[in-house]
């Protein structure tokens, strides 16, 4: 018993004395893997993630040292393995190689269709513009004058207002429309024939206004038996043709015809 109490006594003081040495180098070991292990720990993040773990190693003194080990590199898809984030498919978004073609034939296809829409809304401004200022029915109605011409006896004027101006109408005779034909148009200060004045050798249509200043001159006076004014003496026959007085041209003829017996002036 005794023996074996010195030689645990002896044990002790050797572990004492014999391993301080053993006990620094384990210490510097553990410095060295500190800083071997932040530079690694730094450079993990410059590039890609490691997988450490840790061991414990034993050293000759007894005393246990505690180092890290870099197994490797985490694969990309270990890193997502547990990953609930699903990323939609953006394919059928991208451009494919016509889509320039495509963009310019739907931009064509815009311009010209706004074009379109810009013709037709020009077209029914302008068609309502136009309506808005042409004339109304009531003035449309008085743009155009009828006469029986039943009422209108032979021999005799009829004086109508059209577009407020009055309309002479004279049923001529057989014997006027002689007379008429059988003047000289080298006679005439406004050379025209009665034929040319007339749609019908019966009925003489006539603007009631006198070529010289306007005046209205008066049925079956002056010195040709047709027409005469009074405000300066202008004298006109039985065709209307001037042929004594200041008046420089004939009588003007309006634009008419004739309907189902019945006169229409305009």
């Amino acid at each position: 018993m005794a023996s074996l109490s010195r030689s645990f006594a002896s044990a002790i003081v050797n572990r004492t004395y014999v391993n301080v040495p053993a006990s620094s180098n384990a210490v510097k070991r553990i410095f060295h893997a500190s800083s071997s292990s932040e530079e690694e720990h730094h450079e993990s993040h410059n590039s890609q993630p490691l997988l450490s773990t840790s061991t414990k190693q034993r050293s000759v003194g007894g005393l246990v040292n505690k180092s890290n080990v870099n197994v490797g590199p985490f694969n990309k898809l270990q890193l997502r393995l547990h990953s609930t984030t699903s990323v939609p498919d953006f394919s059928k978004y991208k451009k494919t190689k016509n889509s320039g073609e495509a963009s310019r034939n739907f931009a064509y296809m815009m311009i010209g269709s706004t074009g379109l829409v810009s013709a037709a809304g020009a077209q029914a401004t302008v068609s309502d513009f136009l309506a808005n200022m042409s004339a109304s029915a009531d003035v449309l109605a008085l743009a155009k004058a009828e006469v029986e011409l039943d009422a209108i006896p032979e021999g005799k004027n009829v004086t109508i207002k059209w577009r407020g101006k009055p309309v002479f109408i004279r049923h001529r005779t057989a014997a006027e429309i002689d007379e008429a034909n059988q003047v000289s148009i080298n006679e005439l200060r406004d050379p025209q024939q009665d034929a040319e004045r007339v749609k019908d050798p019966q009925w003489l249509v006539m603007l009631g206004v006198c070529t010289h200043l306007g005046c209205v001159p008066i049925g079956e006076a002056g010195d040709f038996g047709g027409w005469y004014c009074p405000c300066h003496g202008s004298h006109y026959d039985i065709s209307g043709r001037i042929r004594k007085g200041p008046a420089p041209l004939n009588l003007e003829i309006p634009e008419y015809n004739f309907q189902e017996g019945k006169l229409i002036i305009g």
